[in-house]
């Protein structure tokens, strides 16, 4: 645990060097939202937005831009880097696990996003949107509780991304359609419920609906308890994946650079 401190602490360190251009990150994160909630306070206008309303639709755009960046991960995790520079030989004959090491490192950064990023956006999203703050503890501790899934599953996902760059070396289009996929998959630009009931299948399926969907609806007191277990089997199954994944990256290395 104290080394996995240290990744988290160092990732976290490094993080405050660039607080102003994260600041702007923030901004733009202010100003999309702000966007996002007047189109849907726009549409709330004209149609019923069944199950929401137009203020509880409100939160819940406000909310999934809250938690967007706990679970926005870096691109695999800086694997594709130290696949390319031959630091994944050193990182795999470490004491420590390449998944540890890993998910170390990217929570230090998510611990960040959580203090520069999403308590800032909470705070201006409660005050001059109405974005409603429970005053139920079990509602809080469920909410945490998927949020803390949600970052778990994002790093895993990021992982096996990574990993991919000792086959191909270059994974980024692998991110490039994991993003794709979650937004529209998660529940960030509407709530599953609302999607063609094919799309609707798809999405039930896969582990994108824990990113958003169920986080903001448990938050917003509309998913029951039991809509946790999906995400719970979900960070089981992919956590045996980032493990038979790291077992297949020690038979096969491939390290380019000088």
């Amino acid at each position: 645990m104290t080394v996995l401190w240290v990744l988290a602490r160092s990732a976290y360190n490094s993080r405050l060097q660039y607080t102003a251009s994260h600041a702007v990150r923030t901004v733009a994160s202010v100003i999309f939202g702000m966007i996002y909630i007047s189109i849907w306070q726009g549409i709330g206008e004209q149609y019923a937005l069944e199950g929401y309303g137009r203020e509880g639709m409100v939160a819940y755009i406000a909310f999934n831009q809250v938690i967007l960046w706990l679970t926005f991960t870096s691109h695999g995790l800086g694997l594709e880097d130290r696949v390319r520079t031959g630091q994944i030989a050193l990182d795999l004959i470490r004491p420590i696990h390449l998944f540890a090491f890993s998910a170390g490192r990217e929570t230090g950064s998510i611990a960040y996003n959580l203090l520069f990023t999403a308590l800032p956006l909470y705070v201006l999203y409660a005050v001059f949107v109405g974005l409603p703050v429970p005053s139920e503890p079990g509602l809080w501790l469920r909410t945490l509780a998927a949020l803390a899934m949600a970052a778990y599953i994002g790093i895993c996902i990021s992982y096996c991304i990574g990993v991919t760059a000792l086959w191909t070396v270059e994974s980024r289009w692998f991110s490039l359609l994991n993003y794709s996929l979650s937004f529209v998959l998660s529940g960030f630009l509407m709530p599953i419920a609302w999607m063609p009931g094919w799309l609707q299948t798809i999405a039930r399926l896969s582990p994108y609906p824990a990113f958003n969907d169920i986080p903001t609806r448990t938050y917003l007191g509309n998913a029951a308890p039991a809509a946790l277990l999906a995400p719970l089997v979900w960070c089981a199954l992919l956590s045996f994946a980032c493990f038979a994944a790291t077992s297949a990256v020690r038979r096969k290395v491939e390290v380019q650079g000088g």
